[in-house]
């Protein structure tokens, strides 16, 4: 009968000890963009806990003029910030690169991007980042050095002159394996290009146009890109382009994202997939929320799971955690960053703290 307790006695210990090592704290650095027309400096740093949901250690990581979108390199030597202005210089707004050490940013250089405003950064797989101009209408294309500083002469294309009746605001370019998607607010379409021999042009499918007052403003990709998910700003929808064997995009459906019982202004601003491609998040400003929709895997339809308030006003850009345990919202005109537990089998939120920050808008981890 001892020698029974003492094995059970050590039984018990082992699985302690396996739950104490499933308990350890993992940490990622989180970079906050914001604007700087009131309390804030710049870019911010903290630490968020995967374990607890917390944000902590908040820092001045750089000091620069309303760094409104933020992208960190695939290898996570580089970020690279926007600035958000008209006086950059002669043409309008800058992007900066810097150099990750050690999680602090050191800074490399900056450039003009040929327009004002710009609002958004991307980076491809092999050595090119894109800015897009919201009120200069155009986006510039950046070749960029083996330290990932950023070239002279860019690439600048510009959208104004492709529509005489409406006007242009190029608001995000992401590359993919078949070229460059932009998405044009103020045309109501999502423009392609190519790349031939190191300059962009127009690919065969020129062009994804949404309705009349659309507004598309941020897009995400599932898997193998098969699927395309537009969240249009000025008419409060998420419309699905599905990719033929061509390689064209046929859209296959439009979603709304309020509730029916909402009759106040919106506008949408962020989307993203889970890691698992389940689920889709996007950020409503206006109705403060984020609407949730389950994803079917086969025809990449969607289907409403619910909403979350933000516990905030006028949500930008929101992010899943590394862990894809926790969703992250800036929320701008409340100056504070809300954490959510994400229910990773139904998708659904549940708010947990939040954190102060003048004016938050982007939200990048380095993992």
């Amino acid at each position: 009968m001892k020698f029974s307790y003492l094995i059970l006695s050590i039984s018990l210990l082992i699985l302690m000890g396996c739950s104490e090592k499933k308990q350890v704290t993992k940490t990622f650095p989180l970079f906050v963009g914001t604007y700087t027309d009131g309390e804030s400096e710049g870019i911010y740093r903290f630490t968020f806990d995967s374990n607890s949901g917390v944000l902590q250690e908040k820092s001045l990581a750089a000091v620069l003029p309303n760094p409104s979108f933020l992208k960190i390199s695939r290898d996570r030597t580089n970020l690279y910030a926007v600035q958000e202005t008209a006086d950059f210089d002669s043409l309008g707004g800058g992007v900066t690169a810097f150099k990750l050490k050690d999680g602090l940013l050191e800074l490399q250089n900056s450039m003009g991007t040929g327009g004002a405003h710009p609002c958004h950064v991307s980076l491809s797989d092999n050595g090119y980042l894109a800015v897009s101009n919201y009120t200069g209408g155009n986006f510039s294309i950046f070749e960029l050095k083996d330290d990932g500083a950023l070239k002279d002469s860019p690439q600048v294309i510009n959208h104004k002159v492709l529509d005489t009746a409406k006007t242009a605001h190029a608001h995000m370019a992401k590359f993919s394996s078949e070229g460059l998607l932009v998405s044009d607010l103020g045309l109501d379409a999502v423009k392609r290009y190519q790349n031939q021999n190191g300059q962009f042009t127009t690919a065969s499918q020129a062009s994804l146009d949404l309705p009349d007052g659309a507004g598309p403003r941020h897009f995400v990709f599932s898997k193998e890109n098969k699927f395309l998910y537009v969240i249009n700003e000025l008419n409060s929808t998420i419309t699905v382009f599905q990719k033929q064997k061509d390689g064209d995009y046929l859209e296959i459906e439009t979603k709304s994202n309020l509730d029916a019982s909402f009759e106040g202004e919106n506008f949408c601003a962020d989307i993203h997939l889970s890691s698992d491609g389940r689920f889709l998040y996007g950020s409503n400003r206006g109705e403060n929320s984020i609407v949730i929709f389950n994803v079917n895997e086969v025809t990449g339809k969607l289907k409403l799971v619910g909403r979350e308030s933000v516990n905030g006003n006028w949500p930008r850009n929101f992010t899943i955690d590394p862990s894809g345990n926790f969703i992250l919202v800036a929320n701008q005109r409340s100056n504070n960053i809300t954490i959510f537990k994400r229910n990773v089998e139904q998708g659904t939120l549940e708010f947990l703290n939040e954190i102060a920050l003048p004016s938050p808008v982007c939200l990048e981890f380095l993992d």
